[in-house]
């Protein structure tokens, strides 16, 4: 064979290689899955993530014994593969928008693809980069931290968990100085120099349980909760609403009492799929064990907080995310000016602080689709206010 016969067998079989990993680029991620099998763990870490400049606490205490897990490094494993459905990693802003000290603390891993996630992504958008303590399930572990980052002099601290803010309300007042931002929460309690921020999650919830009735097609859908409260029951009460809305049949709705607890997020969406559910969601740090379910079972989800797609890059629809960023900005302008609190904040789909991402490796129609953007469309206009 001559040399020219030869170059041009070697050039046929690298396009033939290149066809085979463009082909593979939407392919099942059975093996991704099968590395997040949450198990009875949860997606708490006990290191504060790459995302984090530093820690002032270990943060490896779970809500509940035993608890702890390595989810946190899977889950950032299947984001290189996840971008070619669609999914764009976080782009920091090349300067940052404030010059404050920031802090933050959080009751679950910061690559939690769910409410820490959500922060530590929106700080990394306006260039920030905080000290992280994430982790804290036990309430006394993060009233730690939050104290701590307090007397070391912190400019901002952000106590990112509405079940921090009884330690908040006494420990703010020994600080005037510092300024807490606390979520998520309508209100500041009175504190002057407690910021608070809270998603309109109905919202969002509402769309993707709109879309959820389009796939489901007079089927039942499932809804995994964590505990009934916060955004948590906003998002499922909308998500319900909006299924119903567009003609699904059951919708059947467990909370765990717990968000941190995978194997009863687990437990959960496996009774449900024992009903022939057509469709799943959730929220909180937990439901990467429902995802999970919903994956072997080729049960479409949708996700809420984070985009969730890198957890199964076949089967996650959409994602309602959220983006802090904007609420952030305000209330750091307003700390630099001397105003050190007293307001709370909401996100939500007018101003973009709520973002339906779709997967577009998800085969979702076009009418669907147009349809979910026009529900959208009402939503901001006034037109459907979904239940909270």
């Amino acid at each position: 064979m001559n040399t020219r016969t030869t170059s041009r067998w070697l050039r046929l079989l690298a396009a033939l290689l290149a066809l085979a990993v463009l082909t593979a680029a939407c392919g099942s991620d059975d093996a991704e899955v099968s590395e997040l099998d949450g198990g009875d763990s949860s997606s708490s870490s006990s290191s504060s993530s790459s995302s984090s400049s530093s820690s002032s606490s270990s943060g490896s205490t779970a809500e509940d014994e035993g608890e702890a897990s390595d989810d946190s490094e899977s889950a950032s494993s299947d984001d290189a593969g996840a971008t070619e459905c669609g999914t764009q990693p976080v782009v920091a802003a090349d300067e940052p928008i404030t010059g404050l000290s920031v802090a933050l603390v959080a009751p679950s891993d910061s690559e939690d693809r769910a409410f820490t996630q959500s922060m530590v992504d929106s700080l990394a958008r306006l260039g920030v980069e905080p000290q992280v303590t994430d982790g804290t399930f036990q309430v006394e572990v993060a009233a730690d931290a939050i104290r701590g980052y307090a007397e070391d002099g912190t400019d901002v601290v952000i106590v990112h968990g509405t079940q921090f803010g009884g330690s908040l309300a006494e420990i703010a007042p020994d600080f005037p100085e510092t300024s807490f931002i606390w979520g998520t929460s309508t209100t500041t309690n009175d504190i002057p120099n407690v910021f608070a921020y809270y998603p309109a999650a109905e919202q969002g919830g509402y769309v993707n349980g709109w879309i959820a009735g389009a796939i489901a097609d007079g089927g039942a859908i499932g809804v995994v909760g964590p505990v009934e409260a916060g955004d948590a029951v906003a998002y499922i009460n909308g998500f319900a609403a909006g299924a119903e809305a567009n003609g699904a049949g059951e919708v059947g709705i467990t909370y765990t009492g717990s968000f941190s607890d995978v194997a009863l997020a687990t437990e959960a969406a496996e009774a449900f799929m024992t009903t022939g559910v057509e469709v799943l969601t959730g929220t909180s740090q937990s439901t990467i064990g429902a995802v999970n379910v919903a994956a072997a079972n080729d049960v479409p989800w949708f996700g809420t907080q984070s985009n969730q797609e890198p957890w199964s890059s076949e089967l996650v629809v959409a994602s309602q995310v959220y983006h802090w960023e904007g609420v952030l900005a305000d209330m750091f302008e307003l700390i630099e000016g001397g105003t050190l609190g007293g307001e709370a904040m909401v996100i939500d789909l007018e101003n973009e602080g709520l973002v339906i991402e779709f997967n577009s490796c998800y085969d979702l129609p076009d009418d669907v689709l147009a349809g979910a953007e026009d529900i959208i469309a009402q939503i901001i206009a006034g037109d459907i206010t979904p239940p909270a």
